[in-house]
């Protein structure tokens, strides 16, 4: 029997030697921290890219509405003269033209109402940049620290499957021989594809938030990212450093999507006194001359002309306008609800996270470390059977991935208050 027990225990003291390799054989490989992962997000990611083009498009807006409008010329000659039968005639004394010299002035201030409204589109365009930054980059810091702790948990699994792999068999072949029961095999089989199913599951989740991140950092589709972080969050009490209302006013005054909704009412603002002011007819100022078509040779005419007001008054556009400031004032209002209780929420949440992650013991999971190699020794003096060795092996599984879990929902929610806040009061 003794023959048996050593290449046993050999295999055995695998469990806490061998690497996990979630990865796919072959594909490349990219090691980011945290800092370098947001510098290539701002160099590369598409979404604020074209949000920045949506900037110059607005800004370029605003120069086109400060431009006056072109003076318009006409010339007409004589085409026929029916008295000489001469085509496009210029003698000076059969010849006849005229031509006029036109130009438009806008009445009611509308050029600068229309330039003042321009400012305040590319103003909201720079806000939806800064929000859609806002947004994105919280998605790529939970997406870095997801896949960090995703990954810690892989390779407690790699390392019990890797080590049931090289176990099974030899399980097999020893009860081939009569010296181990058959429910030690099945019992070790049914452990190997059970956390071979849960490694699977994993592993997709893995996938799906590595192609997030990958998307977000425009990184090869055949890359694979590998989050390279050290975090200690034990006995971190970060919420004592901010106060509620420090995060309420913080909120208040640096959200873009709130800074978006009072652009929005003066937007709307600006638009309803332009609708009125475009009600008011405008002026076209004209210079003429008539070489000899008129009651006297070489006749010279100043003209004005504008529309007469009687039947279209911009009427329903100064309506609509009016009832656009009342549903952007509606917005507003609706926006700060939001973010109170967005930031509330988030609070509280955070706030537990603290609570339950700082009420364990930071030694414990040293201390559980330390016994899983206790219970190693005791299993090669027999002293505990192999199936004991494996339900503490799952257990000591089951404790890791709820650390890890617990670390990443406290940081998470730590990332949401950031976000919540549009300010990094944290940072890990």
């Amino acid at each position: 029997m003794h023959k048996f027990i050593r290449p046993i225990v050999l295999i055995l003291g695998l469990f806490l030697s061998i690497p996990a390799h979630t990865q796919v054989k072959g594909r490349d490989t990219l090691r980011l921290t945290l800092k370098e992962a947001e510098t290539q997000f701002l160099q590369n990611n598409l979404e604020l890219i074209q949000s920045q083009f949506d900037i110059s498009q607005a800004r370029a807006e605003v120069l086109t509405a400060k431009l006056f409008d072109n003076p318009e010329v006409s010339f007409e000659n004589i085409f026929i003269n029916s008295e000489n039968r001469t085509i496009l005639d210029f003698s000076r004394n059969n010849g006849q033209f005229t031509a006029a010299l036109s130009q438009l002035i806008r009445t009611a201030g509308k050029r600068n109402k229309n330039i003042q409204l321009t400012k305040l589109g590319a103003e909201q365009a720079e806000l939806q940049f800064a929000d859609l930054l806002r947004t994105l980059r919280y998605t790529l810091r939970s997406d870095f620290f997801k896949i960090y702790f995703l990954e810690q948990t892989s390779k407690v699994y790699g390392t019990e499957i890797e080590s049931l792999l090289q176990t099974l068999p030899v399980f097999q072949a020893q009860f081939k021989k009569g010296n181990v029961a058959r429910k030690e095999v099945l019992r070790i089989q049914s452990q190997l594809y059970t956390l071979q199913a849960e490694l699977s599951s994993l592993n997709n989740d893995i996938d799906d938030v590595q192609s997030e991140l990958k998307l977000l950092l425009r990184a090869r589709a055949e890359t694979f990212i590998i989050a390279d972080a050290t975090i200690n969050l034990d006995g971190k009490k970060f919420l004592q450093a901010f106060s509620y209302q420090q995060m309420q006013d913080s909120a208040y005054r640096n959200r873009a999507d709130l800074k978006l909704a009072k652009k929005a009412v003066e937007y709307t603002d600006v638009n309803y006194r332009l609708q009125k002011a475009l009600a008011v007819p405008d002026v076209t100022i004209s210079l003429t001359y008539d070489k000899q078509g008129n009651f006297l040779r070489d006749y010279n005419g100043l003209g004005i002309s504008m529309p007469l007001p009687f039947f279209n008054r911009n009427q329903g556009a100064i309506k609509q306008a009016g009832i656009a400031i009342s549903a952007s004032k509606a917005a507003l209002t609706r926006q700060q609800d939001v973010i109170q209780n967005e930031l509330d929420n988030s609070y509280q949440s955070a706030l537990r996270q603290e609570k339950l992650f700082n009420g364990f013991d930071p030694a414990f999971r040293a201390d559980f470390s330390h016994l899983i190699d206790e219970v190693s020794k005791n299993y090669q003096k027999r002293n505990v059977s192999l199936l004991e060795f494996l339900d503490f092996y799952d257990s000591f599984k089951e404790n890791t991935t709820q650390m890890n879990n617990l670390q990443m929902d406290y940081i998470n929610a730590l990332e949401q208050l950031n976000y919540v806040t549009g300010t990094p009061f944290f940072n890990h």
